[in-house]
């Protein structure tokens, strides 16, 4: 089962710094068919104008995944984190028992990203925070796990959520093809950054999502130049 989320139908919130669509309800856009998908409770494409961001305010028992795509976010925290994730590197904050952030864009252009909250397996625990450098030769091939909670995945090389999920990524050239294993009673949500691409028939364009289950694999074929991220969960 493939659902094509169109970017056009998603939610909308904008008002004079930020520009959003949000994939399932958040804010003050309540769809009860859109609560999540599997352990994926929040999907949101932000476009973020220079100079301004979201203040510091707190969050507690989530996985928060921070996916730049052009620009770049500045982070601070209660913990005293710092730092500036640019566009094809990822941040990930485990907000656990609880923590207070600030995410600003300091540049000179505008940001845009993906947030994605994924439901922790426990409650609790010590918060924490991370990111790395995910460069797009890496994965022009195919998907590369660029966060995970799975057992067997290497975390010298993703970054670690706690949660029975995997967050991947993809960057192909027209006519490049992936293809992902899913397996039985799991759910996936895949998400064009850009480009145009077939996911098993179904056609899907820019910033377009696609609620996935029940099926033994996911091919994707690039019909321009795409970038794509999926998130696997329980």
């Amino acid at each position: 089962m493939i659902e094509r989320r169109p970017a056009d139908r998603l939610g909308r919130f904008q008002n004079g710094w930020l520009n959003a669509r949000y994939h399932f309800s958040f804010a003050n856009w309540y769809d009860p068919s859109r609560m999540g998908w599997g352990a994926l409770r929040v999907w949101n494409d932000d476009e973020i104008a220079p100079k301004s961001g979201f203040g510091p305010h707190p969050h507690a028992d989530m996985e928060i995944i921070t996916y730049v795509r052009r620009g770049a976010i500045s982070h601070q925290d209660s913990l005293g984190h710092r730092g500036r994730t640019a566009a094809g590197d990822v941040q990930v904050m485990s907000a656990g028992s609880g923590i207070t952030h600030a995410e600003v864009n300091v540049e000179d252009e505008t940001t845009t990203l993906f947030q994605i909250w994924i439901e922790p397996d426990q409650r609790g625990g010590a918060p924490a925070w991370g990111a790395r450098t995910f460069p797009k030769a890496e994965r022009s091939e195919g998907f590369q796990v660029l966060a995970s909670g799975r057992p067997g995945d290497h975390f010298d090389e993703a970054l670690p959520i706690r949660a029975d999920a995997r967050v991947l990524g993809a960057a192909l050239p027209p006519g490049g093809t992936t293809a992902y294993a899913l397996e039985p009673g799991r759910h996936a949500y895949l998400v064009l950054a850009r480009g145009e691409a077939e996911v098993n028939g179904l056609k899907l364009g820019p910033r377009d999502g696609a609620a996935i289950r029940d099926e033994a694999k996911i091919r994707l074929t690039a019909l321009t130049e795409t970038e794509v991220v999926l998130v696997d969960s329980r």
